[in-house]
């Protein structure tokens, strides 16, 4: 090639040179130029891996009091059979308002919903009582082991304004039925063998 290059005159040794040069440029913004951000790609994938890492970490420690939380729901709250739960829920809330010294003016239809622990009973309730029944009623429905709880209330006077009249929604959890033991599977007796010995 430096044979070739030193038989060349200086006017073809320029032209060489020049094409050479504008190849090599031509070459660096088709190949190099375009991997200049590659570097700050690189380390912005490495820094989400390593936040991504920690989170994980976190995470995996976190499990055993994570699991200790489960077991805690899963223990909570009454269990009740689930055809039986309407109606527990039922007469324990007419035996609280009881007890408290008004009745139940109208309730609605109970509706269900279930998640991973609870079966939640749903009831609407129409009630007319004093501002202390009330407080009363509340306040002890929520303390008892029953795990009923007020999702909303609307209060406004009654017409002689001597009166709340009030529309409550209670939510009551029960525990959701648990898993039957699966069956062990049935031994199979062993096949009696007889031996004929020969005459």
């Amino acid at each position: 090639m430096k044979k070739y290059f030193d038989q060349l005159r200086p006017l073809e040794r320029r032209l060489v040179i020049g094409v050479g040069v504008v190849l090599l440029i031509v070459l660096n913004w088709v190949l190099v130029w375009p991997h200049f951000s590659d570097w700050n790609k690189l380390t912005g994938r490495y820094e989400d891996a390593q936040r991504k890492l920690k989170l994980y970490q976190t995470a995996a420690a976190q499990k055993p009091e994570l699991e200790r939380e489960v077991k805690t729901f899963e223990n909570e709250g009454e269990f009740v059979a689930l055809e039986d739960q309407a109606i527990n829920f039922m007469r324990t809330v007419q035996q609280q308002a009881a007890a408290s010294g008004f009745g139940i003016q109208n309730y609605s239809r109970s509706m269900m919903h279930t998640n991973q622990f609870f079966v939640e009973q749903i009831q609407n309730i129409n009630v007319v009582a004093t501002e202390p029944e009330l407080v009363d009623f509340l306040y002890k429905l929520g303390s008892g082991a029953s795990m009923i709880r007020v999702r909303d209330l609307e209060l406004q006077p009654d017409q002689p304004r001597q009166r709340l009249s009030a529309n409550i929604r209670l939510v009551a959890s029960y525990q959701k039925n648990p898993k039957p033991a699966k069956p062990e599977p049935a031994s199979v007796p062993a096949a009696k063998t007889s031996t004929v010995k020969a005459k």
